[in-house]
C-alpha cells in the first residue's frame, strides 16, 4: 500500500469512530433526555442533583450543567462500569457474554450506509457525508438490523431462567410479525424514487436527493405512519416492550444480566432508537435537507457540511423526542394485541398501501412511446 492510501485508511478509520462515538453519544443522551422528558410530563423535575464539587460550584455554567442533569449521565456510566459483576451458576456463560456485544453490533453496522450531512467543495461539487456510499444501503440496513433479534433471544436463552426465556420468545415473534410490515413500508419509497427518469436504485443517497424539494412524509403520509409504528415495534419501544416487560417478566431477557453487561444491553436499546430515527429521518423527512421545496442554505466548505449534519441531528432528536412521549404516554399493549396488531391490521394495510400506491405511480407515469 502507498503513503496516499494509509492516510484514506486512517481518514476513513477517523471518521468511522467518530461516527460511532457520535451514535453513542446520542444515545447516551437519549437515557438523560428520557428522564428529563418523563419528569415534565409526570409533572417532577428529573435528575438535578448530581454534580461536581469543581464544576458544581462554578456560579451559573455548573449549576446550570447539574439542573440539566448532565452529571447524572456522568454517574450512572460510572456506576455501571465499576458496578460487581455477577454471573449467575447456571447461565450459560459464553453465549451469556457474548448476547450483549450482538445487540449493540447491529446499530453500530447499519450506521455506516446513512448518510448524515454533504460537504460542497470550491468547485462546487457536492458530496454526501457517510462512510459507505453503497448501491444498495436500505438491503445492509434491513440485513444487519434484522440480526438485533438474536442478541435478546441469545440473552433469554444462556440466562437459562423462565422469565429471561419468555421475553425472548416474544422478541423473536414479534421481530417476524413487524419485519414483514416495516419491509413493506419501505418499498413505496423506492418505488417512487425509481420512477421513470430517476436513477436513485437501493441507496439512501439518492433518497435524499430526491426530496430536496419534497419530502415523502408528505407524498406518503399513510406509508409514514406504517413505517413508524412498526420502527416502535422493532426498537422494542413502549407500548411495544412485550420482551422486557416488567409487570409480568420481571425484567424479561435481561432479568439474569447486572452491572456492565445490563448497561450495554440499556445502550444498545437507546442506539436502535437514535439508528431507527435517524433512518425515518432520511427515508421521509429529507435527510439533510433543510425544508421542503425551499434549497439548502448550507454554505461551501467545513461550515456547510457542520451545519447540515447539525440539521440532520436536530430532526433526529425530534424523532427521539416522540419515541420518548408515546412511551410515557400510551399503556403496554396484551402480547395477544400486539400479535393481532401485527399480523391481522398493519401488514394488510401495508399490502393495500404498496398497491395503491403501484397504481398511483402507474397512473401518473408517462408512458414510453
Amino acid at each position: 500500500m502507498t503513503q496516499s492510501d494509509w492516510i484514506d485508511l486512517l481518514v476513513k478509520a477517523g471518521l468511522g469512530l467518530t461516527v460511532i462515538f457520535s451514535l453513542m453519544t446520542m444515545a447516551g443522551m437519549s437515557v438523560l433526555a428520557e428522564r428529563k422528558v418523563c419528569g415534565f410530563i409526570q409533572g417532577r423535575l428529573g435528575p438535578n442533583r448530581t454534580t461536581l464539587p469543581l464544576i458544581g460550584s462554578i456560579p451559573i455554567i455548573g449549576r446550570a450543567i447539574t439542573r440539566l442533569g448532565l452529571f447524572q449521565l456522568l454517574a450512572d456510566g460510572i456506576k455501571f462500569l465499576f458496578k460487581e459483576e455477577t454471573v449467575p451458576g447456571h447461565v450459560k456463560k459464553f453465549y451469556y457474554n457474548l448476547a450483549p456485544i450482538v445487540v449493540i453490533l447491529p446499530s453500530l453496522i447499519a450506521v455506516a450506509v446513512l448518510p448524515f450531512g454533504t460537504y460542497t467543495n470550491a468547485e462546487g461539487v457536492t458530496a454526501p457525508l457517510i462512510l459507505a456510499n453503497v448501491d444498495i444501503g436500505i438491503l445492509v440496513i434491513l440485513a444487519s438490523s434484522s440480526l438485533g433479534v438474536y442478541g435478546t433471544v441469545l440473552a433469554g436463552w444462556a440466562a437459562n431462567s423462565k422469565y429471561p426465556f419468555l421475553g425472548g420468545i416474544r422478541a423473536s415473534a414479534q421481530m417476524i410479525s413487524y419485519e414483514l410490515a416495516l419491509g413493506l413500508a419501505i418499498v413505496p419509497v423506492f418505488l417512487w424514487a425509481n420512477a421513470p427518469g430517476s436513477d436513485v436504485a437501493l441507496g439512501l443517497t439518492g433518497i435524499v436527493s430526491f426530496q430536496e424539494s419534497h419530502w415523502f412524509v408528505y407524498l406518503m403520509p399513510f406509508t409514514a405512519l406504517l413505517f413508524l409504528i412498526t420502527l416502535f415495534a422493532e426498537t422494542n419501544r413502549a407500548p411495544f416492550d412485550m420482551a422486557e416487560s416488567e409487570t409480568d417478566l420481571v425484567g424479561g431477557f435481561h432479568t439474569e444480566y447486572g452491572a456492565f453487561k445490563f448497561g450495554m444491553f440499556f445502550i444498545g436499546e437507546y442506539a436502535h432508537i437514535v439508528f431507527g430515527s435517524a433512518l425515518f429521518v432520511v427515508l421521509f423527512l429529507g435527510g439533510f435537507n433543510f425544508l421542503p421545496m425551499l434549497a439548502d442554505p448550507w454554505p461551501a466548505g467545513i461550515l456547510g457540511a457542520v451545519l447540515s449534519t447539525l440539521w440532520f441531528i436536530i430532526k433526529t432528536a425530534a424523532l427521539i423526542f416522540l419515541f420518548i412521549w408515546v412511551r410515557w404516554t400510551l399503556p403496554r399493549f396484551r402480547f395477544d394485541q400486539v400479535m393481532h396488531l401485527g399480523w391481522k391490521i398493519l401488514l394488510p394495510l401495508a399490502i393495500v398501501n404498496l398497491v395503491v400506491v403501484m397504481i398511483f405511480l402507474a397512473i401518473i407515469t408517462p408512458t414510453a412511446s
